[in-house]
């Protein structure tokens, strides 16, 4: 595929082609399709008890979308995920189990869910509210947080507490993202004063009541229902220490148009935003399914980050690196001494200390046990003289080495 020279050249303003993201999503779509029909019709056995979830479960199939960088997004795992805003909502099933989880008390955010103004249809399915404390106490062993686990299709964190879910859910939650807790904001949003500012919060009023939610400064049920339904709505980004990140964008089941649609969204925002350098340090967009390869989107013409990365071929500087890494590589050889030479050393030292030889030692062992001492095997003595001449016509061509790409870097200079 041809790359794309506008968002190599624009890295400030890109312009992702649609023609490109609307073809690449039709290709997968049809793959995908085709490759069900294959593993179905070359199946050994019929399931007899396949059900009609069974049977839809290739509509509900993840599509992804892969980025590729030059360097690292991140330094470190970062177990908070980041929210995309799509165009077409991921998760739109009514009968979704949420389960929301919050900062102490939980009765005031449990009246917000269960007030008037809380919309009906998000009321049903936000099942469980649960803050920080009693998960702690209710849900200590594995058992009881796999439990939890199987419960609820989507988990919410208020984002005061989001960092402590780790230790409070364990490996359960977080060995894998499917079921990893997203940040939602609960707390009463202040009002801007006259030069544009947010307003300083209030301090705690601790003659409320535990339910009142003005007392834990919280929002209004139409806004934690907003953010309810934006944060399942969402894309979740999870980063961790790698030139490739995945975002789940699409369903096998979708239109090509929608599929298309949310590609182009969460491609930009997730380059925007969460990749250090933007557009010049992608390196490639990518969508694939869960068991196909990597369908490439828009790939870049330049594979470096910075231009002082770069030097030309046949350059001074290219010729002074390539005399300096072919100076390293010789010195970093040692000529083969040999078994002669080590012997006659360590013979020449035992001497000079006083010490009996291995004849002498022998002949010693021999008179002990009368038997008679066995001679030694003759070792044919080495040229000494050629290893010599070997020493010093390396260290003579390293010298030269050295003294060629030292002249070249003063040229350049």
């Amino acid at each position: 595929m041809a790359p794309s020279k506008e968002v190599a050249v624009k890295p400030d303003g890109p312009t992702i082609d649609p023609d490109q993201i609307f073809k690449a999503s039709k290709a997968l779509l049809a793959h995908m399709k085709k490759a069900s029909k294959e593993k179905a019709a070359n199946a050994d056995k019929k399931n007899l008890l396949a059900t009609s979830d069974d049977e839809d479960a290739f509509d509900e199939e993840p599509i992804w979308l892969t980025v590729s960088t030059k360097r690292h997004i991140a330094e470190a795992r970062n177990l908070k995920p980041g929210k995309i805003t799509l165009p077409h909502p991921l998760r739109t099933d009514p009968e979704m189990s949420i389960c929301l989880i919050t900062a102490e008390p939980q009765r005031a955010y449990k009246n917000l869910v269960a007030a008037d103004d809380f919309p009906a249809e998000w009321r049903k399915r936000v099942t469980r509210v649960i803050d920080i404390g009693k998960l702690k106490t209710k849900y200590r062993s594995y058992e009881s947080q796999r439990k939890l686990r199987g419960e609820h299709d989507v988990f919410l964190g208020d984002d005061r507490i989001i960092t402590r879910l780790p230790q409070a859910l364990g490996k359960s939650f977080y060995k894998s993202t499917a079921k990893r807790p997203i940040p939602v904001t609960i707390t009463a949003r202040l009002p801007k004063t006259a030069d544009g500012k947010r307003a300083k919060r209030a301090k705690k009023n601790g003659g409320g009541k535990e339910g009142d939610a003005a007392t834990v400064n919280a929002c209004t049920p139409v806004q934690l229902a907003g953010e309810i339904e934006r944060a399942v709505a969402a894309a979740l980004v999870n980063l961790a220490p790698s030139a490739h990140t995945d975002v789940r964008v699409a369903c096998a089941g979708w239109p090509v148009e929608h599929v298309a649609a949310n590609v182009e969204a969460a491609a930009r925002a997730l380059v925007e935003r969460f990749v250090p350098g933007k557009w010049r340090n992608v390196r490639g967009l990518y969508v694939k399914g869960s068991e196909t390869t990597t369908l490439p989107v828009w790939l870049t013409e330049e594979l470096w980050l910075e231009e002082s990365d770069v030097v030309p071929d046949g350059s001074d500087k290219a010729k002074a690196l390539l005399a300096a890494k072919a100076a390293k590589e010789a010195s970093s050889e040692k000529p083969n001494i040999g078994k002669k030479r080590k012997s006659l050393g360590e013979q020449q030292e035992t001497e000079a200390e006083g010490k009996p030889d291995r004849a002498e030692k022998k002949a010693k062992k021999a008179k002990t046990t009368n038997k008679a001492p066995v001679a030694d095997k003759k070792v044919p003595e080495g040229d000494d003289a050629k290893l010599d001449k070997e020493i010093s016509e390396r260290k003579a061509a390293l010298k030269k080495q050295k003294k060629a790409a030292k002249k070249a870097l003063e040229v350049e200079v």
